[in-house]
């Protein structure tokens, strides 16, 4: 992949920056059989030539790749350019005509949205969105499915309280509370979930969004008033969220973490059975504390309803509030399994309720 710069006073495409890339790469023994150039303006027959000439390959192997709308718009338009071909009759390989069909609905459903969406993204590193670009991504995915034009608003928990939340929220059709490390940041998390729960706005938590709905959900609705995660405050009276029990003395946290993908049973009565269309849902985790099992009964008396449990019904994975249009958290990541043409079940599910 190289670079070919447009200049805008001569109105001139430059290919002597993908020259001397390519001599640079020729020095050190390596020849390329395909190149792929970056550009802002489509590449006409006479710079194919000339790049195609200097650096030694067939003028067919020069490929544009002109910048595009969406990102997934690539493949649909890298197949235009025949890469696919090119490298397989470099490689000597038969090339099978792909079926792009799904790709391509999938595009047109994200250039032509019918509606608008904006979700309320709540977390302490809303500076650096690449923080949450798996997150984003994901919500947006799920946009794409219900054809809708998803807007992110960047939410810092470190601002939010039980008084000022609905100037946050009012406007928005979804909140999302993904997960995270540390303190700072966290009673904003909490009031936010708090206003979702009693405006019944869709809610959808992630890992530690998931853990600070259980802690909302114990003081406000419960009455455990200190109630809280030993991560975060070792002196509560109310521990719903502790370490996990095989975690008890160990402090290398980086080698300790739950980590990979994990198996959990889904409530048949649940709305994240209604999502998944299964019973046995696999997710990816990165955690070291979980749900107090000392704790069940008086949640689910409360109202809440443990939807997805850990096969050997140790670990609660993940929970909703059945009497909510939305409200679904889960101990795991699934944004991570998110994909533009498949959206993964509980983000697709806010947005069908968002919409």
């Amino acid at each position: 992949m190289t670079l070919v710069p447009y200049l805008k006073v001569s109105g001139e495409l430059k290919t002597k920056p993908t020259q001397a890339s390519v001599k640079d790469l020729q020095g050190m023994g390596i020849q390329p059989d395909i190149i792929v150039c970056r550009s802002e303006l489509p590449l006409d027959d006479g710079i194919r030539s000339k790049i195609a000439q200097f650096c030694n390959v067939p003028k067919t192997h020069v490929i544009q790749n002109l910048d595009v709308e969406v990102l997934y718009e690539l493949p649909l338009v890298m197949e235009e350019e025949h890469l696919a071909q090119v490298a397989c009759e470099s490689l000597h390989l038969p090339c099978p005509e792909p079926d792009l069909k799904d790709w391509a609905a999938m595009i047109d459903n994200w250039k032509h949205p019918e509606h608008e969406v904006t979700v309320a993204l709540v977390g302490k590193y809303i500076q650096l969105h690449d923080a949450y670009i798996s997150v984003v991504e994901a919500l947006k995915h799920g946009g794409v499915e219900s054809r809708a034009d998803v807007h992110i608003k960047w939410v810092d928990s470190e601002l939010v309280t039980d008084e000022n939340a609905s100037e946050y929220f009012s406007d928005v059709d979804g909140i999302l509370v993904p997960g995270g490390f540390g303190s700072r940041g966290i009673e904003g998390k909490i009031s936010t979930i708090r206003y979702a729960r009693e405006n019944n706005i869709p809610f959808l938590g992630l890992c530690l969004g998931m853990q600070m709905a259980i802690v909302e959900f114990a003081r406000h609705v419960v009455g455990f008033s200190d109630a809280h995660s030993v991560e975060l405050d070792e002196t509560t009276t109310h521990p719903v969220i502790h370490l996990m029990p095989d975690q008890n003395g160990i402090e290398d946290i980086g080698g300790t973490l739950r980590l990979g993908s994990y198996p959990c049973v889904l409530d048949k009565s649940s709305k994240s059975f209604e999502v998944y269309g299964e019973e046995l849902i696999h997710e990816r985790h990165r955690h070291r504390y979980e749900v107090n099992n000392d704790y069940r009964d008086d949640l689910i008396k409360a109202g809440m309803k443990l939807s997805g449990i850990s096969p050997d019904g140790r670990i609660v994975e993940m929970i909703e509030i059945p009497e909510h249009p939305w409200f679904i958290a889960t101990q795991g990541h699934p944004e991570l399994k998110s994909r533009p043409n498949r959206p993964h079940p509980p983000v697709q599910g806010i947005h069908s309720r968002c919409c």
